[in-house]
């Protein structure tokens, strides 16, 4: 050993015999890493003997199993470390003798041990014959016996191993040999029954016990679907054994990758490979593989297994996963099923470990039978001499079991185990095991006992006694004697170090055995080959299409019928039986059945039709292939594939056009493995027939995977036979044999070359591309030629796609890309059929020639074709887009159908049936666009356009419909939106079904975007301006660090304002509104002079940029709101602060504390800043109680915060004794809370010296009832209504005034002056035994509140209701009303009124009020909101409703991103309209109160919309810190975009607002300080218009660019001077926009007013003195509120 210098050694080979390679089985290179894979080392004491097997894999991919022999000595300084291996077998073998290391460095006082290690390598793999042998080598040498080591390893090397399969041998000595050693001993060797049947000893059961179920079954699916699996443990013989039983359970397919059971340390950068494997590491190394960034890692001694985030492991398909999970149980915990039974049965003795093995083995030999049943019917006998050639379809297996889109069988199939699988299995005439008898014969008895556990069990024990009897053929002589050392030996010092051997001596022993073996018959392996039993053919577990579509024998009947009608001239007849015909093609059995009837009209390969009969036999084809997928997996496209070169017609003389012409636009003509099972199947039954009697030959229509008659013999059994008979024939025979068949693949391949040909030249070959992928994005001038189908024949789609064989035919011809296609096709069959060279290349010479004659050909069809006349089909209308909208998808042809609201249709209420509609679905990266016109020809050239926001989608699925209209129409998609709106469409025959799965995956992908910078609202202006560099992306933190030093700054600038000053509170006017205010102008929001060090740091001289930011921030909803309300300052230190109750504080500026909350909050000014971090432990997402609205007249502050977790105050509560003021200050935070309510309470000038107490701790328990002085606030449940006790609570326990009968609240005269100062208002089930004591300044009030989840179900019903999607059972009002009581949606309006008018109560008679429910961002938000609405004016106008939605909504960080499910992150959560559920709350009190409100009800409709819409960047995010850390929170500020695209849903407002009144009330006259108190009982609330009003004439309204239809011509006078021609226009409700068609006499005055001359349009104010002025303008009523507009109407008047 050289010395390495850091403590390790390197081994090296000592002896090792024989000394010579043997000749079939040379020495493997590099054992010595495999013999120590930790390394050498030496250790400071003397470790037991170990001993593992290692594998190693040569170059021929054959195993050699090493086993390791290893053991201690003392190392001298002077001797060289080395190892001594040797590799036994019967005809391979190498042994050696000791290993050992010197020291790497100078010896230290101790004793030091090398390691040793004797290995035996051998192919074969009989690990306890490795560990007797080796043992007994050891235990001779540590124990002194007086026994010849060369002896015992000649004799080692000299051993001869039975043959395998000793069940077919003569006796049992042929399969069980006993050896001796020449030491006393006796082993016994014993070969399995079956050499193909792995031997797994208690492999499988270890690993079980190790991982468990699931573990094991995720690694099982990952090694099949050839992932990379890593095992890790401390035990190498752990790690051999778990990848061993890996292995067993992949029977019968062998695992082809990397595999190495036991990996040594210097080779760990072979897991980096790209391939797959299967590796065990010691876990020393558990380090090195954490990198490891797609590798599953096993930990077997911690029973985990790990799976990367990037590694998908696909699961077994239902029910087969479950079944087998349920089987394991069973045999893993016997007693599970016993568990739960009353009388128990004796317990049965457990399986032993080997027995539990096999039966775990049996489970999944069970599942491949289950998932492989079948597959013999789905091989493809390409050639049987001079060597079978067999090829698996695995579309037609894949179909016929109904598993197309199951990832996991499909990756299975695709992997090279599975070919390895076919290549050895498929072979008709081998050797039988176990798993061929299991899928041949036993599939129907595991179906039938799928339901029965008991007799699935009782199959598994059968199978695991076959399993066990294979590797224990003879179990009554399985008996060893070997010699073991005596115990503790290891510790005894060694007489001397493992001896040399005498390399002469074993050489001797090996000659001597040679010699004599030589004389005796060679031992062959007896193998009875046999026909491999194919079982019962495969049959359809599922039908692929819906239990609609299934297919009767009535509907055979109709196929057959109309196909007869055709055939027969009765064209009327067939006609009237089309339509049912196309339907019943849906199924799979109708179109086997329209493939064997066309077939019997076809003779001697050809059927001339005339031009009808040509359409309906193409139509009907078109039919049958638009469902197919590119692998064909019914076959369909295989049955008709010699039917469409058959049925043609006669265009001209000497010109005839074959149906392929028109059928040429389905893509699974463009695959190449549609091709290869085809070209295969035809070979098959040309091979088949080669060998057969012609009366044998098979019918051409069978398809895959049917069983042939019982007279007839397959073609499996055909080469079976063939094979067996191989031998016997004279070589002159078998040579001919194979010139036929391979003649017979030559002729087969040339005549594929022509039908390719046939279906992918298009009929116009002078366009520039081919025809592909796509129907219906072809040349609209090269469409459909016949006279009923609108095939196409001579279309060109846009691309193709160089996965299916062709390339970019930009700069080729169509000629050329096909003779490359073709011959790609060729060179790849012919080459795995044995086709020899020089007919491959008169192949490649005939292509070309096939390729232009076809060409030549199709010049004159195309020709003779364009003289037919062409279908007629309405032109597609484009929709209107927004500035920076683009089409993702062009117009697909669809049916817009009734959706179930009688309106369109014209229902019950008369009127004209918009719907259906004809027209085309147009997909863009904002909205989903269907525009038409209606199919009823009474209803005159209207545009029916209908359309919602990509980012409203809330359902998606798939239908099949079949409407009066066109009732050739199938299938069909369902779009609903959560903005009301939904498209029930039906797809136009042309529309392929691969074009309308593209369609949902492009709306999928639009509707959650991996990212929010994926949504529209960002993609539109993602342009920089010109002259500004572009955001930074790195620039998260220094924003932040900026808008801390900005806050310092701002408080510099305001050093010597001590109060804020309040100004009263003037709209803007018309033109200022919605712009920035002067520059000269400062928000009035009181700072301090002096800053505290813990909070705020110091500053420098700010940039432009930073000012900016700061200005910014300050002009904030919040900070603006706080000015006008008159709260805080941004520090306490001031004295003359020191009078104002709350101020401003800024320590969440760095959202450290709450990233949900914005960074400046108002809180008491007596609470210091780094007490709110332990106050907001208190409350779930840290969202601590902040004031947010403070009553102007009676000083009372709503606050608002997150519910209270157990240990804040409704622990204190909670608490049966007495706390002490010790154990109160046990828990900090719970003490700083106290003192935080406490200093809100002492905020209040009512109340701040009313008792002097400071904390909760000195109260006793005794004071609190049993159930607490409030009574239950009932808001859950249909029937709820405030509790008739609360008002009388609230007042003092006596009912001085009861509620109102319409749900009103009780007259504020009722409360008594004593109140607490602050009520808690939580959540009952949180607050749930609480007891207050009644001497408290504040109170908890518990009440019940529904959930988010309640809240999605509810509008689920809703949209349902509101939209039904299918016309109604019993139309009429009644039903609607039944649908919307069943939402409860009213109910839940109910409960949030009912609530809010209870806080505004308590608010309005001075006592503060803390709503703390949910996490604070849902119904918390939805509560102080509305309060505030009620009880302030300013938040019934546009500027202040804005700021509020900013302050309450956005910056309190309600999770508009999450709620709506913008994002691909949120697609499991759904929509959940907690905003849109506020909004219909104002709505209704708007209803109630409309003199109230400055905004119109279309502004919440407004709102509602583009909430959802992603158009602006408004509603996107959850909070202001993540719009800081995309940059959006400032970026609207001192921007001048010009003319771009809003970003900001205000600004839009802003803007629309200056050209049109749509967003102001004209009734708006309020009063100076009206509290409003709105009904909130069930039958006071009206429905919102808002879902279910629409407009089909222009789609929604919302957009206000796309609803501007054409102006209104005025009227004209007849030139005959006669009386002016009136230009009437009928209003229908569902059509018009009813305020467009009849605007306002408002928007009528600004109208003259923009018309009239300059003269007249001199402005000269007037307004009116009475609140309400009243003057007539075209015999319409109008009243102008005095305060509310200026008008400019002297002339007008």
């Amino acid at each position: 050993m050289d010395n390495m210098g850091s403590g390790e050694g390197q081994g090296q080979i000592l002896q090792r015999f024989p000394e010579k390679d043997w000749e079939d089985n040379p020495f493997p290179q590099g054992i010595e890493l495999f013999c120590q894979p930790s390394g050498w080392q030496l250790c400071p004491e003397r470790s037991p003997p170990t001993f593992f097997v290692a594998v190693l894999t040569d170059i021929n991919s054959e195993r050699h199993y090493c086993a390791c022999l290893t053991f201690w000595e003392p190392a001298e300084p002077t001797q060289e470390g080395a190892c001594t291996e040797g590799a036994p077998r019967e005809e391979d073998a190498d042994e050696g003798g000791p290993v050992q290391l010197s020291p790497a460095t100078a010896g230290p006082p101790g004793q030091l041990f090398a390691p040793k290690t004797l290995v035996l390598v051998s192919r074969l793999d009989h690990a306890e014959v490795f560990r007797n042998s080796l043992g007994l080598i050891y235990t001779i040498h540590v124990e002194g016996l007086n026994v010849g080591l060369e002896n015992v390893v000649g004799n080692l090397l000299t051993c001869i191993i039975p043959l395998a399969g000793g069940s077919q041998l003569d006796s049992v000595e042929d399969g069980v040999r006993t050896i001796s050693l020449g030491a006393g001993d006796r082993q016994v060797i014993q070969t399995p029954l079956t050499d193909s049947l792995p031997i797994s000893r208690c492999s499988v059961a270890l690993l079980f016990r190790q991982l468990g179920i699931a573990n094991v079954l995720s690694l099982f699916c990952a090694a099949l679907t050839e992932h990379k699996v890593l095992f890790l443990s401390r035990s190498y013989q752990r790690l051999s054994d778990a990848c061993r039983g890996l292995l067993a359970l992949l029977f019968p397919l062998r695992y082809s990758f990397t595999y190495v059971p036991i990996l040594p340390a210097q080779l760990l950068e072979v897991l980096s490979t790209p391939t797959p494997f299967i590796i065990g590491v010691n876990a020393a190394f558990q380090a090195e593989t954490q990198e490891l960034l797609d590798v599953i890692v096993a930990d077997l001694d911690g029973g985990t297994v790990t799976v990367p985030e990037c590694v998908h492991i696909p699961a077994l398909p239902e029910p087969l996963h479950s079944q087998t999970h349920s089987v394991l149980s069973m045999v893993l915990d016997p007693e599970l099923e016993l568990a739960d039974l009353a009388f128990p049965p004796p317990t049965a003795s457990a399986s032993s470990l080997k027995m539990q093995d096999k039966e775990l083995r049996a489970v999944f030999l069970r599942l491949f039978a289950q998932l492989l049943q079948g597959y013999r019917w789905c091989l493809h006998m390409v050639r049987i001499h001079p060597e079978p050639v067999i090829r698996f379809h695995k579309a037609a297996f894949l179909g016929q079991r109904g598993l197309v889109e199951d990832d996991f069988l499909m990756k299975v199939l695709e992997g090279m185990a599975f070919a390895g699988f076919v290549s050895e299995r498929g072979v008709p005439y081998r050797p039988t095991d176990l798993f061929d008898e299991l899928v041949a014969h036993e599939v129907a008895r595991m179906r039938a006992d799928e339901n029965h556990p008991q007799r699935v069990l009782r199959h598994v024990k059968e199978l695991a006694e076959q399993l066990y009897k294979n590797e224990n053929p003879y179990p009554a002589v399985t008996m060893h004697k070997v010699q073991r050392p005596g115990e503790a030996s290891h510790l005894r010092r060694a007489p001397r170090p493992f001896p040399r051997l005498d390399e002469g001596t074993v050489q001797w022993i090996v000659d001597q055995a040679t010699a004599k073996m030589q004389g005796a018959p060679p031992a062959v392996k007896a193998e009875r080959r046999t026909t491999v039993p194919s079982g019962p053919p495969m049959t359809a577990i599922l039908e692929r299409s819906s239990g609609l579509h299934g297919n009767s024998a009535r509907r055979l009947e109709v196929v057959r019928n109309c196909i007869s009608y055709v055939f027969e001239g009765k064209m009327l007849e067939a006609k009237k039986l089309l339509p049912a015909v196309l339907r019943a093609l849906k199924g799979r059995a109708a179109r086997r059945c329209l493939a064997q009837e066309l077939h019997l009209h076809v003779q001697q390969n050809r059927a001339v039709l005339d031009h009808q009969q040509f359409d309906f036999v193409v139509r009907m084809m078109n039919c049958c292939l638009q469902d197919c997928t590119s692998l064909d997996e019914h076959g369909v496209a295989a049955a008709l594939l010699p039917l469409v070169t058959a049925f043609c017609r006669k265009l001209s003389p000497g010109v005839t056009q074959f149906a392929y012409s028109c059928v040429q636009e389905h893509v699974v003509w463009s695959t190449p493995q549609f091709w290869e099972a085809m070209f295969y199947g035809d070979v098959q039954t040309h091979i088949r027939a080669l060998y057969l009697e012609p009366a044998e030959d098979r019918d051409p229509t069978q398809q895959v995977g049917e069983a042939p008659a019982e007279d007839e013999r397959s073609a499996l059994d055909v080469a079976s036979e063939q094979r067996r008979l191989w031998p016997t024939l004279s070589r002159e025979k078998q040579q001919e044999l194979v010139q036929k068949e391979e003649s017979t693949v030559f002729s087969q391949a040339i005549h594929y070359a022509n039908r390719m040909s046939y279906l992918l030249l298009p009929l116009d070959t002078s366009k520039s591309r081919l025809l592909r992928e796509r129907a219906g994005l072809g040349d609209p001038e090269s469409a459909s030629n016949s006279l009923l189908t609108s095939s196409m024949a001579g279309s060109v789609a846009e691309s193709y796609d160089t996965e299916s064989g062709f390339e970019d035919a930009e700069t080729c011809d169509v000629a050329g890309a096909v003779v490359r296609f073709i011959n790609r096709f060729v060179d790849k069959v012919c080459t795995e059929s044995g086709v020899t060279s020089d007919h491959l290349k008169g192949l490649h010479v005939m292509v070309p020639d096939i390729v232009q004659m076809h060409i030549e050909t199709l010049e004159a069809v195309h020709r003779e074709s364009k003289r037919l006349p062409p279908i007629q089909k309405p032109k597609l209308l484009r929709p209107r887009l927004l500035p920076g909208e683009e089409c993702v998808l062009d117009g697909l042809r669809v049916y817009l159908l009734p959706d179930g609201r009688e309106e369109g249709a014209g229902g019950g209420a008369g009127g004209p049936a918009l719907l259906p509609a004809e027209g085309a679905v147009f997909l863009t990266t904002y909205r989903v666009i269907f525009t038409g016109m209606p199919t009823d020809p009474l209803v005159g050239e209207q545009v029916v356009v209908r359309s919602f926001p990509v980012a409203a989608l809330t359902k998606e699925k798939r239908i099949s419909v079949q409407t009066p209209v066109d009732p050739l129409l199938q299938d069909g998609l369902q779009l609903r939106s959560c903005t009301f709106q939904l498209l029930k469409m039906a797809f136009d025959e042309e529309v392929g079904s691969d074009s309308a799965e593209l369609f949902r995956k492009q709306l999928h992908k639009l509707r959650y975007p991996p990212d929010i910078r994926g949504t529209f609202a960002f993609t539109l202006g993602s342009a920089h301006t010109p002259g500004r560099p572009p955001r930074a992306t790195k620039d998260k933190g220094p924003s932040l660090r900026t808008l801390s030093r900005n806050l310092v700054k701002n408080a510099k600038k305001t050093i010597g304002r001590q109060y804020v000053t309040r100004k009263k509170y003037h709209p803007p006017s018309w033109e200022h509104r919605g712009q920035p205010p002067p520059e000269g102008e400062e928000d009035a929001i009181s700072v301090s002079e002096e800053l505290e060090p813990s909070t705020l740091t110091p500053s420098s001289a700010l940039k432009p940029s930073d000012r900016m930011t700061m200005s910014s921030l300050v002009e904030r909803a919040c900070c603006r709101d706080y000015q006008r309300l008159g709260l805080g300052t941004l520090s306490s230190s001031l004295s003359r602060a020191k009078s104002e109750p709350f101020r401003i504080s800024p320590v969440n500026r760095m959202y450290a504390i709450c990233r949900s909350y914005p960074g400046l909050l108002i809180v008491p000014q007596s609470v210091q800043d780094n007490a709110l971090q332990r106050v907001s432990r208190c409350y779930r997402q840290n969202r601590f109680p902040v004031v947010c609205w403070r009553s102007g007249r009676s000083k009372a502050v709503l606050l608002r915060s997150g519910g209270l977790h157990s240990k804040g105050v409704v622990g204190l509560f909670k608490a049966q004794n007495a706390p002490s003021p010790g154990q109160s200050q046990a828990d900090s935070s719970s003490l700083e809370q106290e003192k935080y309510l406490q200093a809100v309470v002492s905020s209040m000038p009512r109340y701040a010296d009313a008792s002097g107490r400071n904390t909760l701790s000195g109260f006793s328990s005794a004071h609190m009832g049993s159930h607490g002085k409030w009574g239950s606030v009932r808001v859950s449940g249909r029937s709820g209504v405030l509790g008739g006790d609360v008002g009388s609570r609230l007042a003092g326990r006596d009912m001085l005034a009861p509620p109102q009968a319409n749900g009103a609240p009780p007259d504020p005269g009722f409360l008594r002056p004593q109140r607490a100062a602050l009520y808690i208002i939580g959540d009952k089930a949180q607050l749930k035994g609480v007891r207050p004591d009644p001497l408290q300044q504040w109170e908890l009030v518990p009440i019940e509140v529904f959930e988010v989840r309640q809240v999605k179900t509810s509008f689920k019903k809703l949209l349902k209701a509101c939209v039904p999607g299918c016309p109604a059972t019993d139309p009429g009002p009644a039903s609607f009303l039944r649908s919307l009581e069943d939402s409860e949606w009213l109910t839940q309006i109910h409960k949030l009124l009912q609530v809010s008018v209870l806080v505004v109560e308590l608010l309005d008679s001075g006592s503060s009020v803390l709503v703390s429910l949910e996490d604070g961002w849902d119904i918390t938000t939805q509560v102080v909101s509305l309060v505030q609405l009620l009880s302030d004016p300013f938040y019934r106008t546009l500027e202040g409703f804005r700021l509020l939605v900013e302050k309450e909504w956005l910056s309190f960080g309600h999770r508009f991103s999450y709620r709506g499910a913008h994002t691909l992150a949120g697609q499991s959560s759904g929509f959940t309209p907690v905003f849109l559920q506020f909004l219909d709350c104002v709505h209704q009190v708007h209803l109630q109160f409309p003199m109230e409100f400055e905004f119109s009800p279309f502004y919440l409709k407004f709102l509602g919309y583009h909430h959802v819409s992603r158009r602006f960047r408004t509603f996107l995010l959850d909070s202001d810190y993540e719009r800081i850390e995309l940059g959006l929170l400032y970026e609207e500020k001192g921007e001048r975009r010009g003319q771009q695209a809003c970003r900001s849903v205000w600004e839009y407002v802003d803007r629309l607002s200056k050209r049109t009144p749509v967003f102001h009330n004209y009734m708006y006259a309020p009063e100076d300080t009206e509290v409003l108190r709105p009904y909130s009982n069930v039958s006071n609330l009206k429905v919102w218009d808002f879902y279910t009003e629409e407009t089909l004439a222009e789609g929604p309204l919302y957009d206000w660019e796309l609803a501007q239809g054409p102006p209104e011509p005025p009227e004209e006078e007849r030139l005959d001077g006669g009386a002016p021609q009136s230009r009437r226009r009928v209003v229908w409700p569902c059509y018009d926009s009813r305020p467009r068609a009849q605007p306002d006499a408002i928007s009528r005055l600004l109208e003259v007013r923009a018309a009239a001359s300059p003269p007249l349009a001199e402005p000269l104010l007037w307004a009116a003195e009475h609140p309400r002025a009243c003057f007539l303008v075209g015999k319409v009523e109008m009243l102008i509120p005095a305060r509310g507009w200026v008008v400019r109407c002297k002339q007008l008047w």
